[in-house]
This record gives structure tokens, C-alpha cells and sequence, in this order.
């Protein structure tokens, strides 16, 4: 949902990409023996786990997997009207959008649900959301009080103070930040500060000059005036032109998504008077004060910003700001209000930018908004209904071989030194994982909703968050915590806290088979898991330690090594354009895509492991080294509109799937010999071209 930024508040900002660790130590050792039999007494039985009804089988394997495998797929599927774009991901969120619907509603018809309850919390607010007639009715009057504010303030000083009470109650500012363990001193918070403010998806889309880029400044040009002039403020035309004015200034002196990778450059640790007087007239003390952040340091992603910023600051008219932050406000809240409102923000921000034909029905945005809110409510239901045991346990036994997996070709590597395979195996050694869902829920209870105040209940979440937020600093780090809603299709790694998490919602077919073999499985979730342990190894991961601290652990000439490989996957990247105007960015994306080659090299070797040296078995035909490679590319199969895969050619830090797919395995020589890969094949690249990393 673009409208609440107040994500940017928690620690998105770190490199979180794509629950329990297992159960006490006395449980495990009881359950991973029975498991690892049963596993092996019903391989026989299990099936393949792959779609074959999928497969266009006109194209050779050899020539492109991906469609290969998913060819029949993708020429019937239609993307649904109300979305960008639909593949594996999506089919589990609808799955899992109808599982909390259920969920809500079984709230919702409780009448007997205890006022301050978490039920009593779900239903109200999605009573909230639903009312049509109210939110109708109330048109902007639930934004009037802060527009006024934001009208009232007559200096510099003022808006200053107003930033922090805005970015407090989820709204949009030039400066964000979040709480999160200090990357040098992972035992400990810190404070993050990071360049924000556009309204437009990306720096780039103020600086490009070609057609489609001018065409979408006029059009963001016509909706901000629009949704002023709606709001109420006077003239909006003019207000619009020094909006996206101030907001190319902005862009001019942000740092580019590639440049924000990097986790050295963007640590900086400064005193909060060195920042203050970094900021000039923008009084950064009184912002702290006001923001409630008490600390003596912070840690600052992009200095040469902040110092630019400052300047833009006292440079910038006061009745500019005024607009500025008013037109933010309202754009951050916009789906919120009234059906006017939103469908200006829809007919922007769905269709002009991503290609969404239809908004989504409003049930489905009343889920998606109460799992925003309330996710860990929502999450312990879901996972009693949707989360088998057994589920957790195989997982937990894949997790371990992966683990082993990638401690084997630590030890294979022929171009890293011993030293620094020793210090390599020292962090895998002290990876956690978080499987399913957390073992400590949140606590809601200081949360408010209410019924018939839609708006309302979204500040006091943002509120909320906050407090929850700064009152971590100064306390221990509570390494117990969850970015991911158990209901989330996805995956992350958490580098300051060298942990690999994996969300129930993502443990389904076709990642997470528990009818199928092993195989399809290590080539789905297994290369999902040895992805994101690959992310604690790839060109920004490497660079923390075991403890999750901002390091340097690598001899130097390793370093180069690892460097020398990482620039030759960034130029085979470079060279895929899916429009004949737009390529593939290798550096922005170098990070997910070393996470998938080193994740699919070691499920692979996993895989080989849980044979114990026997034949793999053959399924509807194919053996299971070549159902491993099936089940990875099944898992990507998914279709983009035009402007949505345009957008995250430039945003996005993975690959399109497509390449996801050949790109990775054009490189592997264990996928060659598994579909006889030779030279003329579509695929095949020399071998001494082909790119090894872990």
C-alpha cells in the first residue's frame, strides 16, 4: 500500500530480503530422528511435485528452462485486473488473503468478543474499513486538523518541529529513520537516519529526460494539483509545479539505489552536534527532542544528503514546505478517505505507474490493511490452522543440511584462503533460523481501535509503532523479534542478526511440498533457504561477521577474488534487456543474484547429501536431479505488466524471473549434465566464462 511509509520506521532499512528456531532442545532431539525415518520410509510413495500440465515442451530444456517448464502457464495465464503482476508468490498471498479473510470475519460475528480484546481489536477494525457510507461522508475531514497545522506554521523553526510530528503519525518527510541493532555494535540499538521524500518511485524518474519518464512527471504534475484542489488548498497548479520543483532538487542530491547498497559507505557514525551542524538551519537537536529519540549518536546512510538537505532547507520558502508536506500528508492517507480521493491515488499509483486496470475489491484491501495492523494477531490464528507440525520439522531438517551443504563448498572453494574459510564457517556456525512464526507474539494492548475512525486507528498504529520503536534504544537487543508476518509469502535475511527467517505463509506448494520428494523440494525451499544463507555471503552479507557486526574478516586477497567474481555476474546480468530500451541492472541486482547462485549451488549439494549415497529415484519420467532444477524455476514462474516490470527494473534489487531462472542455471555445470547441455545449445556458455562463486 504506497500510502503508509510508516514501514520506513522499523527495520526495513536494513538488508532484509526475501518461527521458531525449533522447538526446546529436549523436543528436538525427540522429533529429528522419527523425522528423518519417516522422510525416508515414504519416498517411495511421494510424488513428483512437479506441474507438469505447466511444461511447454515445444521448447528444448536446453535452450530456455524457464519456459521450458513454464511455457503452458504463462501463454494461459491472464493477469488478474487488479494486479501488476501474478505468479507463484501470488497464487499463496490470494491463498492466504482468503485464510485471514475467514479469520476476520470469525471476529467480526462474535458480538460476545471482550472490549480491548485482541478480537474485539480485528473486528472493529475491520468494521472500520468496510464502512463505505462513513468513509464517504467524512470526505477530508478526518486529515483537516493536521492540514491546519501544517497551514499554521509561519517559519522555518516551525516546520522543523512539524516534520517530527508528522513522520510520528506516518506522514512523509525529506529525513527517515528507523531503530535498529547498531551494525558495528550488534548488541546494541542505534539510531538510523536515510534520505526520503519523493513521491515519485525512484530518483531517476525526476532526472530522466526521455519520453516515458516526462510523461509521468506531467501526469504526477496533474494529479497533485488535482488532489489539492480536492483537499481543499488554494491554488493548487502553482503548488504542484514547486512540489515537484523541491522534489527534483531533492532527487538531484539523493543517492542512487546502487550507491545505497553498499553497507560501509552508508555507516556513519556522527556525534548528534556534528549532525546539527551538518543540517544548518534545520534545528536537528529540537528534531531529536521532539521525535523522543534520546541519543548521544546516530548513524547516517547518505552524509552528503543530509548536508545538501540542510541547505535545501533554509533555501525553500516556508509556504513551499507548507504545500510540500500538506500534499504528502494527504497522498500518504489517500486510499483511506473518501472514493474521489482514492481513486485519484489508484489512477496514479496502480495504473499510470504500474499498469492495474481495476482496484482490488474493498474486503480485500480491509485484509490486507488489518494485517498491516494487526499482523501477529491475525498470524497466531493462521498458523494453527495452516501450519502442520510436520511441516516445521522436515523444514528444520532441510535448514541443517543446507547448512552443511554450504560448510562444503566452503571447504571446496579453490580460490579462498584457509583463514578466511575458517573465519567463513565461523559465521555459517552461528546462523539462526526462525521457522513458521515467532515464539514471542506482540503485544497489542496499548493499541487503540475503534470502529467508525478509519484514519484514526491507521496514526494511532503509526504512533504506536513509533513508541515501540524508541523505547527499544537503550535496551537489550531483542533478537526474538520478527520483520515478517507468519501469513507473509517470503523470506529474509537479517544481517546484524545473522538469521535466516522463513514465514509459514511461503511453506506451501510449490516451495514447500509435503507430499512430494525431496528433490523438487531442495530445489524450491532448499535453494529458497540456501539463498537467503547465501545473502550472509553475498557482496554486501560478507562484509558482517558471525555476530552480525560491520567487519572486515576477509584477507585481502580474497576480497579481490570474491570482488573479481561478484563484477563478472554483474556484466552477465547487464546483457539481459527485456525491451530492446531497458536491460537488466547486474549491480543493483548483484546481491539477490549471488544470493541465488550460491543458494541453488548448495541446495544441489544438499540435495546429493540426502541420498546417502543412493541412485535418485525417477518420477513421471524425470530422475531428481533434473526434477531439483524443475522445482526451482516452477517456483518462478510469474508474469509482469509493461510499467510494473519497467518500474522494478529500476527499483527492484532481483532479477525478473526470467533470468532468475536462466541465468543461474546457465552457470552451473551440475545443470548441464543433469538436461545434456552442449555447445550450440541456447544455454550453454563456454565453461571458462561461467561464474562460481560459493
Amino acid at each position: 500500500m504506497k500510502s503508509f511509509k510508516k514501514y520506513s520506521l522499523t527495520a526495513i532499512g536494513i538488508a532484509l530480503a526475501l518461527g521458531l528456531l525449533g522447538c526446546s532442545e529436549q523436543q528436538t532431539s525427540a522429533v529429528e530422528k522419527p523425522v528423518k525415518e519417516q522422510v525416508s520410509e515414504l519416498k517411495a510413495a511421494l510424488s513428483s511435485g512437479i506441474s507438469l500440465e505447466n511444461m511447454d515442451k515445444s521448447i528444448r530444456a536446453q535452450d530456455d528452462f524457464y519456459e521450458h517448464i513454464n511455457g503452458n502457464w504463462l501463454k494461459k495465464t491472464e493477469i488478474p485486473a487488479d494486479k501488476s503482476n501474478y505468479g507463484s508468490f501470488s497464487q499463496l498471498y490470494d491463498n492466504s488473503q482468503k485464510a485471514l479473510k475467514t479469520v476476520i470475519e470469525a471476529a467480526v460475528a462474535n458480538k460476545n468478543a471482550v472490549a480491548g480484546s485482541d478480537e474485539k481489536k480485528l473486528a472493529d477494525f475491520y468494521n472500520s474499513y468496510m464502512d463505505e457510507v462513513r468513509v464517504s461522508a467524512l470526505g477530508i475531514k478526518p486529515l483537516q486538523a493536521e492540514i491546519k497545522n501544517i497551514k499554521a506554521v509561519k517559519d522555518h523553526k516551525a516546520v522543523t518541529s512539524l516534520m517530527a510530528d508528522i513522520l510520528i503519525k506516518g506522514g512523509t518527510t525529506p529525513l527517515g529513520w528507523y531503530v535498529d541493532n547498531d551494525a558495528k555494535n550488534s548488541s546494541e540499538y542505534g539510531v538510523y537516519i536515510y534520505q526520503a521524500g519523493l513521491g515519485l518511485p525512484d530518483r531517476d524518474y525526476y532526472l530522466k529526460d526521455d519520453e516515458k519518464f516526462s510523461k509521468i512527471r506531467t501526469e504526477y504534475n496533474t494529479y497533485i494539483s488535482k488532489l489539492l484542489s480536492k483537499a481543499g488548498i488554494k491554488n493548487s497548479e502553482q503548488a504542484a509545479k514547486n512540489i515537484i520543483a523541491l522534489e527534483t532538487k531533492l532527487a538531484k542530491v539523493q543517492w542512487s539505489r546502487v550507491e545505497n547498497r553498499d553497507a560501509t559507505k552508508t555507516y556513519n557514525k556522527l556525534n548528534i552536534e556534528k549532525v546539527n551542524e551538518m543540517l544548518g538551519q534545520f534545528d536537528f537537536l529540537a528534531y531529536l527532542e521532539k521525535s523522543n529519540i534520546n541519543s548521544e549518536q546516530v548513524i547516517i546512510s547518505q552524509p552528503t544528503y543530509i548536508e545538501a538537505f540542510g541547505k535545501l532547507f533554509s533555501e525553500t520558502e516556508v509556504a513551499i514546505w507548507q504545500d510540500y508536506l500538506a500534499f504528502h500528508y494527504i497522498q500518504d492517507y489517500a486510499e483511506l478517505l473518501s472514493s474521489d480521493f482514492e481513486k485519484l491515488n489508484f489512477d496514479f499509483y496502480s495504473t499510470t505507474l504500474k499498469g492495474i486496470k481495476e482496484q482490488k475489491p474493498r474486503w480485500k484491501k480491509a485484509v490486507d490493511s488489518a494485517n498491516s495492523v494487526l499482523g501477529e494477531v491475525l498470524g497466531k490464528v493462521y498458523v494453527k490452522d495452516n501450519f502442520p507440525p510436520e511441516a516445521k520439522q522436515r523444514m528444520n531438517v532441510m535448514v541443517q543440511n543446507l547448512i552443511k551443504g554450504f560448510e562444503i563448498a566452503i571447504n571446496d572453494l579453490e580460490w579462498m584462503s584457509p583463514e578466511t574459510k575458517i573465519a567463513a564457517k565461523e559465521k555459517l556456525n552461528k546462523f539462526t533460523s526462525k521457522i513458521g512464526y515467532p515464539d514471542k507474539w506482540k503485544d497489542y494492548s496499548a493499541l487503540e481501535i475503534k470502529a467508525d475512525d478509519l484514519v484514526g486507528n491507521f496514526v494511532r498504529y503509526s504512533q504506536w509503532t513509533y513508541a515501540d520503536m524508541t523505547n527499544k534504544l537503550g535496551k537489550p537487543v531483542d533478537r526474538s523479534e520478527w520483520h515478517m508476518t507468519p501469513q507473509t509469502v517470503n523470506a529474509y535475511y537479517n544481517p546484524v542478526n545473522n538469521e535466516i527467517v522463513f514465514p509459514a505463509a511461503i511453506l506451501q506448494p510449490p516451495f514447500f511440498n509435503l507430499d512430494a520428494d525431496d528433490a523438487v523440494n531442495y530445489g524450491a525451499i532448499g535453494a529458497v533457504i540456501g539463498h537467503e544463507l547465501g545473502h550472509g555471503f553475498d557482496d554486501q552479507g560478507a562484509k558482517y561477521d558471525g555476530d552480525g557486526n560491520l567487519r572486515d574478516w576477509w584477507s585481502e586477497s580474497d576480497l579481490k577474488q570474491f570482488e573479481k567474481r561478484g563484477a563478472n555476474l554483474v556484466s552477465f546480468y547487464d546483457k539481459f534487456k527485456p525491451f530492446d530500451d531497458a536491460n537488466v541492472n547486474g549491480q543493483l541486482t548483484l546481491g539477490e543474484n549471488i544470493g541465488d547462485l550460491g543458494g541453488l549451488t548448495v541446495a544441489y549439494k544438499a540435495y546429493q547429501m540426502s541420498l546417502n549415497g543412493h541412485k535418485s529415484s525417477k518420477i513421471d519420467g524425470y530422475n531428481g536431479e533434473q526434477r531439483f532444477f524443475m522445482g526451482w524455476s516452477q517456483i518462478w514462474r510469474r508474469k509482469y505488466r509493461d510499467e510494473e516490470l519497467r518500474n522494478r527494473l529500476m527499483t527492484d534489487p532481483h532479477s525478473p524471473s526470467h533470468y532468475r531462472v536462466i541465468g543461474i542455471l546457465a552457470n552451473m555445470p551440475e545443470f548441464y549434465k543433469a538436461f545434456d547441455v552442449k555447445q550450440g545449445d541456447k544455454m550453454y556458455i563456454q565453461p571458462e566464462k561461467r561464474v562460481k562463486i560459493w
